[in-house]
């Protein structure tokens, strides 16, 4: 997560913010987990001099998954640029809903949609799929206002396979090229190239 943001922005101009954010377990008497960022990275640099936010979410931490506080950090970050004016790039890879959340991680990713349809039209929004973003976090796509994604990414709110009378070696309906196809996402590039697309 950490180096597509460097990948991303300008050299030495990223500023990270809740680094210290810790996962809150209080369902099904949860053990503390310990989970960096609680499974994204947020903050604030340059591309081409010009200020961004950004959030990164980070699939080594708990699969990336969203929960109250990883939440709680891709809010604050939203609410930081609806005030400056500065764009918001979010760069997904998560495996969804951290269900051992419950309703906390589900009222948490409905926060963000709110928040990106307030945002729609305030401030540009751009959404970078690397690796997974399924189920909910597939919304996320619908609501910005460009798609950028990895030829070996996959977004898709039901698996193919759950598709009847489909399973992925007919139809891969969740890939970059079907997907592209289909309007959905604007630009696929390979691996890191799609930050430089993202930049330009």
């Amino acid at each position: 997560a950490g180096k597509r943001i460097l990948s991303l922005l300008d050299e030495n101009s990223f500023v990270e913010v809740g680094a210290d954010v810790q996962a809150r377990s209080t369902d099904f008497n949860a053990a503390p987990q310990n989970a960096p960022g609680d499974g994204v990275i947020t903050g604030y640099g340059c591309v081409n001099g010009r200020m961004v936010y950004v959030y990164s979410q980070n699939a080594v931490s708990l699969g990336g998954s969203v929960g109250e506080m990883h939440a709680k950090k891709i809010l604050n970050i939203y609410r930081l640029a609806m005030k400056t004016g500065y764009p918001v790039i979010g760069i997904l890879d998560s495996t969804g809903l951290r269900l051992s959340e419950s309703t906390d991680a589900l009222n948490s990713l409905g926060n963000i949609m709110k928040i990106m349809s307030g945002a729609s039209g305030v401030i540009p929004q751009i959404t970078v799929i690397c690796g997974n973003a399924g189920g909910g976090m597939s919304v996320l796509t619908e609501l910005s206002d460009f798609v950028f994604m990895e030829k070996n990414g996959h977004l898709f709110l039901n698996s193919p396979n759950a598709v009847k009378g489909n399973y992925e070696e007919k139809c891969d309906t969740s890939s970059a090229d079907y997907k592209s196809a289909a309007g959905t996402v604007d630009i696929i590039a390979e691996g890191d190239q799609v930050f430089t697309k993202v930049r330009e």
